[in-house]
């Protein structure tokens, strides 16, 4: 191997790496950053008072600038065109680079709005919307876990490109928790998000605007993995609902 080889593949390591790491801790802060308590100084209500249309305003970007980042990458197109500019094992590092940069402006800029949605004070009830909170993002990490953590954070694409093995044909599999829902990745963000029982207007806002990202993500999402499955994937949608466990499987799910 060459030398400028080597130095290619070292810069390329320490990009998926940092990128790794960059990523998790954007997220671990993000889950800090909307945690009841809060857990931090800085959070989702942090902030002095905006102008109720500037904080919508701003709020309402950074929410769609998230949706576009996450829903517009992960398309097989733009997935091509991207690796047609950069080596093929960096472009899932670079979504990783991207999400934490979008995850991070929100953290960093979200106005909040005044007023509360609801406030639990019973502490019984206090204590299921915590361990909502905590039961939603485990579930999340966990379901990193059962599809290829290391895959879905670019490093797994990196380790082939150095070993020179080609990406394997992509594989369905039908495990654990995906055995009940399609996504439970995504519904563990979505129970994470909800679970409070102090929900602001500023994190009511931004519990809803990620759900209507999730919604319109996993129409798009799974129309990609039927064409890219076929007709595993479109059995697999018949008989397994896509977010809420023993749901009625009409259609869909």
């Amino acid at each position: 191997m060459s030398r400028d080889h080597r130095i290619a593949d070292w810069a390329l390591t320490g990009y998926g790496l940092a990128g790794y790491l960059l990523g998790l801790g954007v997220l671990g802060l993000f889950v800090l950053w909307v945690a009841p308590g809060p857990l931090l100084p800085w959070h989702v209500d942090a902030g002095g008072p905006v102008p109720l249309g500037e904080a919508l305003a701003v709020d309402a970007g950074l929410l769609l600038l998230f949706g576009l980042q996450h829903s517009l990458m992960a398309r097989p197109r733009f997935r091509r065109w991207l690796g047609a500019r950069l080596p093929a094992a960096a472009v899932r590092s670079t979504y990783v680079w991207l999400s934490a940069l979008a995850i991070g402006l929100i953290c960093a800029f979200w106005q909040p709005l005044e007023g509360m949605a609801w406030s639990v004070d019973a502490t019984p009830a206090r204590w299921v919307l915590g361990g909502g909170f905590v039961l939603g993002w485990g579930m999340a990490v966990w379901a990193t876990f059962l599809i290829d953590h290391f895959e879905l954070f670019g490093l797994r694409q990196i380790w082939r490109h150095l070993r020179n093995e080609p990406e394997p044909e992509p594989v369905f599999r039908e495990r654990s928790l995906y055995r009940h829902v399609r996504h439970p990745m995504q519904l563990g963000v979505l129970i994470g998000l909800w679970s409070t029982p102090q929900m602001s207007l500023g994190h009511l806002l931004l519990a809803a605007g990620m759900t209507v990202y999730v919604l319109i993500g996993l129409y798009f999402e799974e129309r990609d993995l039927v064409r890219e499955l076929g007709p595993a994937y479109a059995d697999y949608r018949r008989r397994v609902p896509q977010l809420l466990p023993g749901a009625i499987r009409r259609g869909r799910g």
